[in-house]
């Protein structure tokens, strides 16, 4: 598989089958996505993946925290506003929907809240003591672990839900507490049942957003 099919096929999947992933899959994935570039070759990424008990237990967490109404938090901050431009953008979601497909949405807060049901779950981390530019570093090799899984016939989605209880997170994976939860990837094999699944949103034309300065 090319690159360019790669970022074509790569999608936000939103349901996942049971279907185990096999870690020696998941240790080719991180093998391979250990090349991303990074700032003098820091490599700030640690990386921690539930499945199995571990994940039963982290879910089982979520939903006591969801039932007492409790929000949770991220521990690198959330955006405090959105610029109009990407407001339009996250706008448009809703003019990708069909019908068919705005339906399949009445589920998609127990699937957000349950880790879209998906068999792993990859939580990327970096120290404390690092900045923003530690993580661009970290969305590089998160794109790289989602192209890579891709093209091994595995499906994923980046999602902050799967961080907003970084307690939970540090007690049941032994995360030290020097390091940051940044971002959460469920990964497995898609429910192609699902409609939910068939949502391809929107890209603006590179032309809106690349200048050539003559």
């Amino acid at each position: 598989m090319k690159v360019t099919e790669a970022m074509r096929a790569r999608s936000s999947i939103r349901a996942f089958k049971p279907d185990n992933v096999d870690r020696k899959l998941l240790m080719e994935i991180f093998e391979e996505a250990a090349r991303t570039p990074s700032w003098a070759n820091s490599q700030p990424w640690e990386v921690f993946v539930a499945d199995g008990e571990p994940l039963k237990r982290i879910l089982a967490e979520y939903a006591k925290n969801y039932e007492n109404k409790l929000t949770g938090a991220p521990e690198r901050a959330r955006p405090t506003g959105w610029p109009e431009d990407i407001q339009r953008r996250q706008g448009g979601i809703g003019a990708a929907m069909t019908p068919e497909i705005k339906e399949s949405f009445s589920q998609f807060g127990i699937l957000n809240q349950t880790m879209f049901g998906a068999p792993s779950v990859i939580f990327l981390c970096m120290d404390k003591a690092l900045t923003e530019w530690s993580m661009y570093d970290v969305g590089a090799y998160s794109q790289s672990v989602m192209l890579l899984a891709t093209e091994r016939g595995l499906s994923t989605i980046p999602a902050v839900t799967a961080v907003l209880f970084p307690e939970v997170l540090h007690r049941e994976l032994n995360i030290p507490e020097h390091f940051h939860v940044v971002i959460g990837i469920a990964i497995g094999y898609a429910d192609e049942t699902n409609t939910i699944n068939k949502l391809r949103t929107l890209r603006d034309p590179a032309a809106d957003v690349v200048r050539f300065v003559d």
